[in-house]
């Protein structure tokens, strides 16, 4: 409900309310109720099976839910289809360029199929071979392209009736990590500059790190759902590791120092909120012989396995960043 005086909230760019997909007798998506407000990127996670690819068909109005409601920037897609369509650019995993065309020929054939007129399509195709550094090879034909060329193709295709959610199925997989990279340098720059909402499935941990939400599904169901920052901080503390020839030493000039150290597998812990801002600390109190110092913080696979192991505990293990005192 609207408060008189105040703005109007936005609305959601996509979401979804007690989502159900169905395919005989398997669930393949029970009960999931997100949301995402526009200009933000989110990341869904999960094995084989989870239901990813299930919950993006729907979205993607590609496929029909067996109950539930799903809204693009506030179009029912039961209810109103072509209208949540129009809001839509999808990157599907397989790649579906026409090989023997060139990359403008393809931005016009896309432009062709959503009704832009001709005098803007030119305009948009002129932007965005720009914006993606594809100018040069606008008349080259999509099959003499490299892997991470013809997925800028795609996304400018994508992008050519001006969409505001972004749907993309597995975008970088098959690509190298360089390609990997320059393509969510582009995504992100989208989001930024263009306030192009971002939607995408992957199982690469690192990618999950330029999401702003991740969202986590196992079994079908949503099993984590928050940004980066808390789903991390959620894990147990960060923690400075001190390595060196006399743990017991370590720890007593460590408690002297004000400090309360839990001797580990692999060393002395200091848990802190913030190890990078007492690590000098934690150094000058320590005259021990061969000292190495780490800073142990959870990463998005920690927080991957501790969901796929324990859905309802967050408190998994934490991976480590070692840095050596001088």
């Amino acid at each position: 409900m609207h408060t008189p005086g105040l703005p109007p909230a936005p609305v959601a760019a996509f979401e979804t309310t007690g989502l159900v997909v169905r395919y005989g007798n398997v669930t393949a998506v029970q009960d999931v109720s997100l949301s995402s407000p526009p200009g933000r990127i989110t990341a869904l996670l999960g094995p084989n099976g989870a239901g990813k690819s299930s919950l993006l068909g729907v979205l993607s109005t590609a496929s029909r839910p067996h109950s539930g409601r799903v809204r693009i920037f506030g179009h029912d897609v039961e209810e109103a289809p072509m209208a949540a369509r129009r809001r839509l650019g999808l990157v599907f995993q397989e790649r579906t360029l026409d090989k023997e065309l060139s990359i403008d020929r393809n931005l016009w054939f896309h432009a062709r199929l959503f009704g832009v007129p001709r005098a803007e399509a030119r305009a948009r195709i002129d932007t965005l071979l720009e914006r993606f550094d594809l100018t040069g090879r606008r008349r080259q034909p999509v099959e003499e392209l490299s892997g991470g060329l013809a997925r800028r193709v795609e996304i400018a295709r994508a992008l050519l009736h001006r969409p505001g959610l972004l749907i993309l199925d597995e975008p970088t997989n098959g690509l190298d990590p360089a390609v990997r990279a320059g393509v969510w340098s582009d995504l992100r720059q989208l989001r930024d500059e263009l306030g192009v909402t971002v939607l995408f499935a992957t199982h690469y941990m690192d990618e999950a790190e330029y999401a702003d939400d991740i969202v986590i599904l196992q079994r079908g169901r949503v099993v984590r759902h928050d940004s980066v920052g808390r789903l991390k901080s959620s894990l147990d503390s960060s923690r400075i590791v001190v390595s060196c020839a006399d743990d017991e030493a370590a720890a007593r000039q460590l408690r002297a120092a004000g400090f309360e150290p839990l001797i580990e597998d692999g060393g002395v812990a200091v848990h802190c909120p913030d190890p990078e801002a007492r690590i000098a600390d934690v150094v000058r109190a320590l005259d021990v012989p061969g000292l190495t110092v780490s800073v142990h913080r959870p990463s998005m696979n920690d927080v991957y396995l501790a969901a796929a192991a324990h859905p309802d505990s967050t408190r998994p293990p934490q991976t480590q960043e070692s840095v050596s005192p001088r």
